[in-house]
This record gives structure tokens, sequence and C-alpha cells, in this order.
């Protein structure tokens, strides 16, 4: 067995020099910003005034906050239902244009296209669909009988399945082309050697493909989540987090009351929580990877 050399001094340094860049970006526009948002959520600070020194005042002004609360179930409602529409949805389309059928290059560009679209255009056209009054959706429901179709946008009960609808829309192309790349890497062998043991169809799905697609599941799931939680575009530009905070997340509270409320120690006590979930959710399936890829 070859013994590892170690790197040499100027080998060290060479090494240092290529990953500088990174590491001054990183730490100047991810590491400071982070760091001043975490002193700054210990204060009372409105842009005007010097900031105030509260402790852990905002925390529990936080705590007690019922609109706080609500936007909490309505952030999980969002990541519950979005994360795994896209996901599943990703992976069966991943599974057709994988069968090498006709026309798969324009499937995938077609699918991916959303991905590549601006986030602010694409929710002000579906703002347009999604219209009361004169919408194309409710057009259609109409012209199939429906009487009374649903008011989207300005109802609290189906606004947000509008808002996660187009998120789903526009993220199904990213996970069709990881589950896409996933598949292509599982050696054809595989498939030959559970053919000949009778695996074939459901069978060759359940036993070969989704274990091996594992790594990538895993992977699709992580980045999901955390897309999930950061959500702002579609929000702000459909629903303005109405009606009646409906469609509020997380990440608009944030901003509400940062930029609008101008209570900035407020906001990054938020913020703090924010960064503390997705944290302890991307650590806990960190710890979990090992077992799920074998056990998969």
């Amino acid at each position: 067995m070859a013994r590892r050399v170690p790197l040499g001094r100027q080998d060290e340094r060479v090494a240092w020099l290529f990953l500088a860049p990174s590491l001054i970006l990183f730490t100047t526009f991810t590491g400071l910003p982070v760091l001043a948002a975490f002193l700054i959520s210990f204060t009372q600070w409105d842009l005007f005034n010097p900031p105030r020194f509260v402790a852990l005042g905002n925390y529990l002004t936080l705590a007690r906050d019922g609109i706080f609360g609500k936007v909490m179930g309505n952030t999980a409602y969002f990541v519950l239902a979005s994360v795994p529409a896209q996901m599943i949805l990703g992976l069966l389309c991943a599974l057709a244009l994988n069968r090498g059928i006709m026309g798969q290059t324009f499937f995938r560009v077609a699918y991916f296209l959303p991905v590549v679209t601006s986030t602010i255009a694409a929710a002000l056209v579906w703002a347009w669909l999604f219209n009361t009054n004169f919408g194309l959706i409710n057009a259609l429901l109409s012209s199939v009988g429906v009487s009374d179709p649903p008011r989207w946008l300005g109802s609290t009960a189906w606004a947000m399945p509008a808002v996660i609808t187009v998120s789903v829309w526009q993220n199904v192309g990213y996970a069709m082309v990881l589950f896409l790349a996933g598949l292509q890497n599982i050696p054809r062998e595989l498939y030959d050697a559970g053919a000949i043991d009778g695996a074939k169809g459901w069978k060759r799905l359940i036993y070969i493909t989704l274990p091996l697609l594992s790594p990538t599941t895993f992977f699709v799931l992580i980045i999901s989540i955390i897309g999930s939680f950061q959500v702002f575009e579609l929000v702000f530009v459909m629903t303005n987090a109405g009606p009646a905070n409906a469609t509020n997340t997380l990440v608009f509270y944030i901003y509400q009351n940062g930029f609008q409320f101008y209570q900035m120690g407020y906001a990054s006590a938020a913020a703090m929580v924010l960064f503390l979930i997705v944290l302890v959710a991307t650590l806990v399936q960190y710890r979990l990877q090992t077992r799920w890829v074998h056990y998969g």
C-alpha cells in the first residue's frame, strides 16, 4: 500500500493561494454579514437612531408574536407541500426522459426553461393567470362547469396553494436534471443482471433504480428544503404576503420588519431563527446521509 506523501511547504502555500480568493469573498459577503446580523439581533435599531442593546428582548418578542407563529406555520406548509411535489414530479420526468423517447432534447429544454426564467416575470404572468375575474385558469374552470371557481390569490384558503403551484412549476426542471444525471450514472450491467434474476418493471425501479439514486435524492432534498425556506419573490409579486398574512413566509417577514417597519434588530433576530432552522435541518440530514445511502 502506497504511503501518502505530505504536501511540501511550497505546495501548501500554492494551495492556500488558490483558496484565498474564495475565502476572502466568503468572509466579506457571507461571514461578516451573518456575524453583523447576529450582533444586531441583540439590539433595537431603526436605522435613524443609535442601536440600543436589548439582550434577548427581540427573541422573547418573537416567541410571543402571534404573526410570527402564523408565518412559521405558513413556511412549514410551503416547505412540506412544495418539496415532495417537485421531487416526485422531477423524478417522474427524469424516468420518462431517460428512456430515449423521441424529442427528448426538446422536452428537457421545455422542462428546464422555467428554472432559468426570471422569477419576477413568471410571478407576474401567473398572477394574471390566477386572477379571479379574467384569469385563464378560472375561465377554463368555468368552461367545464365550475360555477363558483376559487378566488385564488384573494382567498386565505387558496392563495398559498397557488404560490406553491408556481414554485413547483419553476423548480421541477432543476430536480429533473439532477435525477437524470443520477439515472445516467447507473451502470447498465446492473439492469441486465436484474433482468436475469427476474427484476423488471416496478421491481427494477424499487430494487435497483431508487436505491442507487439515494445520493442524488439526498442532494435534491437538501437544496429543495433550503430553497423553499427562502421563498420570497413569488410571495412579494403574487400576494404581497396577503390576504391576511395567509402567504406571509419567514423571509418576507424578515423583509417587512427590516425594510418596511425599520426594525432591524427584530428582523435580524428572525433571520437568525431562519439560519438556525436551515443549519439544523442540514446537519440532521448529513447525520442520516450514510445510513440512508447505505440502506436506501
